[in-house]
C-alpha cells in the first residue's frame, strides 16, 4: 500500500508541475476568436479529431463544447476516409490533437479537409509545436512537452492530462466570449444532477 501511495504522490507532483508549466500564450485568445467567429457568427461548427488516446480527449472536448453552447462534433480520422468526412461543412473549423504532431491519420485528415473545404481553419494541440501538424495550423497550442509519467515514457498519461486542461481553457474561454448562462445550459442539459442544478440556478437568477 505504501508503494502505491508513494507512486501516487509522485504522479500528482509530476502532473501538477506539468500543468503549472503549460505555456500561456496569445494563441488561446486567437483560438477562441476563431471558434466564436466560425461557430457563433458564421453558423459553422467545431470539428475535433485525434487518434488513439488523444482521440478520446478530442471526443470529450467536443461534448463539453456542445453542452456549453458551442456546437461541436468528434470526427474519427480513420473513419473520415470512409465517408465521415462529409460532416465538414462551410464555415466549420478543426481542432486537432496529436502529441507527436506526426500522427499519419491526422495529417491525412488535414489534406482531405482542405480538399473538401479549402482554407478550413485549424487549431492544433500538440507536444511538438515545430512538427508537420503544428506548421499546418492557423493556431498551434503547445503542451510544453512534459514527459509522460508512464515508467516506460510511452503511454499517453501526462500528455492527455495537459490536452484535457487546454481543452477546458478553450471551452471556458468560449463560454465567457458568448456570455453563456445557466438558463442556456439548462436548455442543453435536461437530465441528471447537472440538468436539475442548472434549472434551479436559472430560476434563482
Amino acid at each position: 500500500m505504501q508503494r502505491v501511495e508513494s507512486l501516487m504522490r509522485a504522479i500528482l507532483e509530476a502532473e501538477s508541475r506539468a500543468i503549472a508549466s503549460l505555456p500561456v500564450t496569445d494563441g488561446y485568445d486567437r483560438a477562441v476568436d476563431l471558434i466564436v467567429e466560425h461557430v457563433h457568427r458564421r453558423g459553422g461548427k467545431l470539428v475535433t479529431s485525434g487518434m488513439g488516446k488523444a482521440g478520446q480527449i478530442a471526443m470529450n472536448i467536443a461534448t463539453t463544447f456542445c453542452s456549453t453552447g458551442t456546437p461541436a462534433v468528434f470526427l474519427h480520422p480513420a473513419e473520415a476516409q470512409h465517408g465521415d468526412l462529409g460532416i465538414i461543412q462551410k464555415n466549420d473549423l478543426l481542432l486537432l490533437l496529436s502529441n507527436s504532431g506526426k500522427t499519419r491519420e491526422i495529417l491525412e485528415l488535414t489534406d482531405l479537409a482542405d480538399h473538401l473545404n479549402p482554407g478550413i481553419p485549424k487549431i492544433v494541440i500538440t507536444g511538438d509545436a515545430g512538427s508537420e501538424l503544428g506548421r499546418r495550423a492557423d493556431v498551434t497550442l503547445w503542451t510544453g512537452g512534459a514527459p509522460e509519467v508512464c515508467p516506460l515514457g510511452l503511454t499517453p498519461t501526462t500528455s492527455t492530462t495537459l490536452m484535457t486542461v487546454m481543452g477546458d481553457v478553450l471551452v471556458v474561454g468560449a463560454m465567457d466570449a458568448i456570455g453563456f448562462t445557466a438558463a442556456q445550459y439548462a436548455k442543453r442539459h435536461h437530465g441528471g444532477y447537472l440538468g436539475k442544478k442548472s434549472k434551479e440556478d436559472a430560476e434563482r437568477r
